[in-house]
């Protein structure tokens, strides 16, 4: 995540979603959940940055990156827990499917105009891997987290003077609510997912 108070940002988010807080050199700092990375929050204005792993690092469209590594999140690592990212979605009014097909290697499967499922076979079987939903709204990736109470989270960002910008709601991935952080970087909160993207992982 990148946003302008990466101190006051990660306090608030982590009061949200239990991470254990690490200052790292440089005044960003990481959030973990046990020994896991959930996020790596540094100074900038960019909001949530999504990392796909590839064989070469480079930069996407739309606020995204490949990069090399071992994988923490997603359909081929552990269920996510309570905090970490559990999803991906990319909103667009003019959705250029073929683009992340092309670069990601990514195939997709049969859904509608609004939505379409987006699903890898880099590890073997095809995988759900991400999703993307024609809207005008809030254009480009946004991040998921796992939450064991989405009800109970809402609370806690409006008592912690974050913003709730869609109250719960069902949806195809399962329970979900939007919010945003006081010093910004919206995501989405998923209740309970069994595995990455809730109820596509099944």
């Amino acid at each position: 995540m990148s946003v302008a108070e990466p101190e006051l940002s990660v306090d608030f988010f982590a009061g949200v979603l239990g991470w254990t807080v690490i200052a790292e050199p440089g005044g960003s700092f990481t959030g973990w959940v046990g020994d896991r990375l959930a996020t790596h929050v540094v100074a900038g204005e960019e909001g949530w940055r999504i990392f796909f792993g590839g064989d070469e690092p480079r930069e996407l469209k739309e606020n995204s990156f490949v990069d090399g590594g071992r994988v923490l999140h997603g359909p081929w690592a552990p269920p996510p827990r309570h905090g970490e990212p559990c999803w991906v979605e990319f909103m667009s009014g003019e959705p250029d499917d073929e683009y992340w097909t092309r670069e990601l290697g990514w195939e997709t499967r049969p859904g509608t105009e609004e939505f379409v499922l987006f699903t890898s076979a880099r590890h073997g079987d095809p995988r759900p891997v991400a999703g993307r939903l024609k809207t005008t709204r809030s254009p480009g990736w946004q991040t998921y987290f796992a939450i064991d109470d989405v009800a109970a989270a809402c609370a806690k960002v409006s008592e912690l003077d974050g913003r709730v910008l869609l109250e719960p709601t069902t949806v195809p991935t399962g329970l979900i609510a939007s919010v945003e952080g006081p010093h910004g970087g919206a995501c989405v909160l998923l209740e309970q997912p069994k595995g990455w993207g809730g109820t596509w992982s099944s």
